[in-house]
């Protein structure tokens, strides 16, 4: 059988963790000759636990001394079950509130079967259900991050990772930043499966307007590299305009006797201060970025050991 082990953040949201247990419960019976799941569940900082109830899986509760963010939370994860957990067929990453629906982890694992356990299957979302205004940031999130690093992003956390894909994943630094960012920028093979976003199991959604400006920058900030260049081409763009409208200025009030208006030479003043002001931008960006390069990050998968303060296990049918 197929060792699942599911992993998920929760931060002070106990009561959607406790429909996600019950509903992997009814997943392992439902497939108990196929596959046997376990959950690690990383409790990011919370600060309430609540006790767990009676369940039929393995469930290791991992707390961390503070509070490191959604996407670290799962970074801390991937390596604890990477250096942690010896025998896995996949690493499962979603969410403990409902939106990643735990009956979709199925079509992940098939999907994988399909490339031969080969690549990263990751949830691409055919139908959402929150609200328009976030519908429309999201939109937004996603042609900006088209726009700056030439890439397309259509899919969130939701994933199933081969094991022999494991170690490739823990060991990239960017993950800590943005996961399904940092495996694109990785170029670890992917592929994806549309399926709907299901509907919250408890409250409401901690995803705001600020919540998702800061993951979008997060999910960016991956590709400083490539950023660095589209800068640099957006950069030429605007000097090349600026350049050609003072030409034509110049063009007109020195070798026609066309009618210039007194404000064109403050105008062409304007424009040169606008290249100078591209051209300083541009060359802070490029030296923060060669002079990043300098220091080499050395892959280290034993990050999550200084984040986690304790553990406790839950096994199968035990308080």
């Amino acid at each position: 059988m197929k060792k699942i082990h599911c992993l998920t953040p929760v931060y002070n949201d106990w009561e959607s963790f406790e429909v996600l247990t019950s509903q992997l419960e009814a997943l392992q019976k439902k497939h108990d000759k196929e596959y046997v799941f376990s959950l690690i569940a990383i409790n990011d900082g919370s600060t309430e636990v609540n006790s767990l109830s009676k369940t039929s899986l393995n469930i290791t509760l991992i707390h961390l001394k503070i509070n490191i963010g959604h996407q670290r939370a799962i970074a801390t994860g991937l390596q604890y079950i990477y250096n942690e957990i010896d025998d896995t067929d996949y690493v499962v990453v979603m969410d403990c509130d409902g939106e990643d629906k735990p009956e979709d982890i199925i079509s992940l694992i098939e999907k994988a079967g399909e490339n031969n356990h080969k690549k990263i299957i990751f949830a691409q979302r055919r139908k959402r259900q929150e609200t328009v205004f976030f519908k429309f940031g999201y939109v937004i999130y996603k042609k900006l991050f088209k726009l700056f690093t030439g890439q397309k992003i259509s899919f969130g956390n939701f994933s199933v990772i081969p094991e022999a894909l494991l170690s490739k994943v823990v060991h990239q630094n960017n993950i800590w930043n943005h996961f399904s960012g940092g495996v694109i920028q990785s170029k670890i093979p992917f592929d994806k499966v549309l399926l709907d976003r299901g509907k919250r199991f408890h409250g409401a959604s901690k995803m705001n307007f600020y919540n998702l400006t800061i993951h979008g920058l997060s999910s960016i900030s991956v590709y400083f590299d490539f950023l660095s260049l589209r800068i640099l081409k957006f950069t030429l763009y605007g000097i090349l305009l600026c350049a050609i409208s003072i030409f034509y200025i110049l063009y007109q009030k020195i070798f026609t006797d066309n009618a210039i208006p007194g404000w064109a030479s403050s105008l062409t003043l304007i424009l040169t201060g606008i290249m100078l002001q591209l051209f300083t931008v541009t060359l802070i960006v490029l030296l923060l970025q060669l002079s990043s390069r300098k220091n080499i990050a050395v892959p280290n998968s034993k990050t999550y050991v200084d984040f986690i303060e304790s553990k406790d296990y839950y096994h199968k049918n035990l308080k």
